[in-house]
C-alpha cells in the first residue's frame, strides 16, 4: 500500500491546511473547542465558512439573576423556579462572554427565548401550575423553532454577536410589566466574565 503523502509538513497549521476550502453549508461540532486544538481547530472551520452557536435561553431568565457568590443554593433557600430562570440568564451571559471572546475569530454567539411551545417538557411541571398558563400565546413546535433556524443558519444575521433574540427579532429591554424582553442583568459584560471563570474553574474542579 502507498504511503499517502501532502503538501503539508510538521509546521503547517490548521489555517494553512484548510486554506481554500469551502465548507459553507456543512455543520462540525467541536468538542473541547474553549482552548487548544479544539480553539483552533473551530477557528479554522470558522474560516472556512460552521461556526455560529446558538444558546437557547427562555423568558424565564427574567424570574432571577445568577448569584454568583451562590449558584448552587447553599446560603439561601431552593426555589425550584429561580433555579430555572438563573439557569436560563447563564445561557444568554454565554453568549454575551463567548461572543466577547470569540468574534474575532469569525464566531457567532447569540441565544434566544423559542417561545411558549406545549412539549414534553411540561411533564415535569404540576399540573395545577400550568393552569395559570392560559394567557400566554403558545406556538407551534414548528414555530418555536424558527428562531434558533434563523440565528444558526440566516444572513440576515451575518456579523450579528451577543444579543439575545425573541420572535425572530433582537429582543426589547424587559420594562418589568411582562413576561417578554431581556433584562439588562443578563447581558452585563462583567456578569458574563466572571460566570466564564467560574464555569471553568468548576469544569477543573
Amino acid at each position: 500500500m502507498s504511503r499517502i503523502t501532502t503538501p503539508f509538513t510538521h509546521d503547517s497549521t490548521a489555517a494553512e491546511v484548510i486554506d481554500g476550502v469551502d465548507l459553507t453549508g456543512r455543520r462540525a461540532v467541536v468538542t473541547g473547542g474553549a482552548s487548544g486544538i479544539g480553539v483552533e481547530t473551530a477557528r479554522a472551520l470558522a474560516a472556512a465558512g460552521d461556526a455560529r452557536i446558538v444558546s437557547v435561553s427562555s423568558s424565564a431568565h427574567l424570574r432571577s439573576d445568577v448569584h454568583l457568590d451562590d449558584l448552587h443554593f447553599e446560603h439561601r433557600p431552593y426555589e425550584e423556579w429561580a433555579a430555572y430562570g438563573q439557569s436560563k440568564t447563564a445561557n444568554v451571559l454565554f453568549a454575551v462572554e463567548a461572543a466577547k471572546r470569540w468574534a474575532s475569530d469569525g464566531i457567532i454567539t447569540n441565544a434566544l427565548m423559542p417561545g411558549g411551545i406545549r412539549t414534553a417538557l411540561q411533564r415535569h411541571v404540576d399540573p395545577e401550575v400550568q393552569k395559570g398558563w392560559d394567557r400566554f400565546q403558545w406556538k407551534t413546535t414548528e414555530q418555536g423553532a424558527s428562531t434558533s433556524v434563523l440565528l444558526a443558519a440566516s444572513p440576515l444575521i451575518a456579523g450579528v454577536t451577543g444579543r439575545y433574540f425573541e420572535d425572530n427579532n433582537e429582543a426589547l429591554p424587559n420594562t418589568g410589566a411582562e413576561m417578554s424582553g431581556v433584562a439588562a442583568y443578563a447581558l452585563d459584560p462583567e456578569s458574563a466574565t466572571r460566570l466564564w471563570d467560574i464555569s471553568e474553574t468548576l469544569l477543573a474542579g
